[in-house]
């Protein structure tokens, strides 16, 4: 096993090196209602299958990710290779070429390409991670004391992670598959594809509140077109008429119920955001179910 930049990598040059579809992309995350529906989406562009591992949300995620068609597993296991290829095969996703993606709070959407790329270079695995602190040598780099950045696997690296203890360094790795290590000391920063990042939590948000019927969007945003339509057209009926008839009369009292029904309609929005926003923290409080 050689060394090449930050990484490790075994069999360089093998002719074998093709570019296996990609057959699922499981999502690792918790707490991720304002993202699930772009990731699953997004993912779907380039894997068959997406498979979300639940470690523990308590908001609408896992509700959301079933009605976009993303399967969910329960996952409460330790975030290493080793347990993630464990899980894998018992939930009967070991066939075909994975990639495992822990989306935090810090993931950007616009990184997903770079994790693409890397599993159509054929390796049987590219394990991209972060030293914790107090790691030692990277050399010899205990995969259980590693953060996953991402994990791509195919049928054979996911097998052969499953058998590895729990103690086991890149060292252990067997020589007869394709595998690179790859140190990430730091996010990858994209400057050019911030503004995609910024358009695509916007557009997740805008997909939240429609999906969820949110009274800011519904009642707020025409009761705010309303109003300021009405008070700007009201400026100018003193001097758009110059006497006092059907039309004027009828003008002036469109443009008042045009301000009122705007000023009606963002107290509305207003009024029924603080009644959700109360109704949601006594069913925390008393653990009701949600939709009761």
């Amino acid at each position: 096993m050689s060394e090449i930049g930050t990484g490790f990598i075994a069999c360089p040059g093998d002719s074998r090196f093709v570019s296996p579809p990609l057959e699922r992309v499981v999502l690792i995350a918790k707490d991720i209602e304002l993202r699930i529906v772009s990731l699953v989406v997004r993912c779907r562009e380039i894997a068959n299958q997406i498979v979300l591992f639940d470690t523990g949300s308590t908001d609408e995620t896992i509700e959301l990710a079933k009605e976009v068609g993303c399967d969910v597993v329960d996952y409460s296991g330790s975030l290493t290779p080793q347990a993630l290829a464990q899980q894998a095969e018992s939930s009967g996703l070991s066939n075909g070429l994975l990639l495992f993606l822990p989306i935090s709070s810090v993931w950007k959407l616009s990184e997903l390409p770079l994790s693409v790329n890397r599993a159509r270079e054929g390796w049987d695995i590219h394990y991209l991670y972060r030293l914790n602190q107090g790691n030692g040598s990277d050399d010899s780099v205990v995969l259980g004391e590693s953060t996953v950045s991402h994990l791509i696997a195919s049928e054979n690296g996911l097998r052969h992670l499953a058998k590895l203890d729990n103690d086991a360094t890149a060292d252990d790795v067997s020589d007869e598959i394709r595998v690179r290590f790859v140190k990430s000391d730091a996010p990858i920063q994209l400057p050019q594809r911030q503004s995609l990042a910024t358009a695509s939590r916007f557009a997740q948000l805008f997909y939240w509140m429609l999906e969820s019927k949110h009274p800011l969007l519904l009642f707020g945003i025409p009761g705010v077109v309303l109003f300021v339509l009405g008070y700007r057209l009201s400026g100018d009926l003193a001097t758009m008429f110059t006497e006092l008839n059907s039309t004027s009369i009828g003008v002036t009292l469109i443009t008042i119920a045009m301000t009122l029904i705007g000023l009606f309609a963002m107290m509305v929005a207003l009024i029924l955001y603080i009644m959700g926003k109360q109704v949601a923290r006594i069913q925390n409080q008393y653990n009701w179910p949600k939709g009761s």
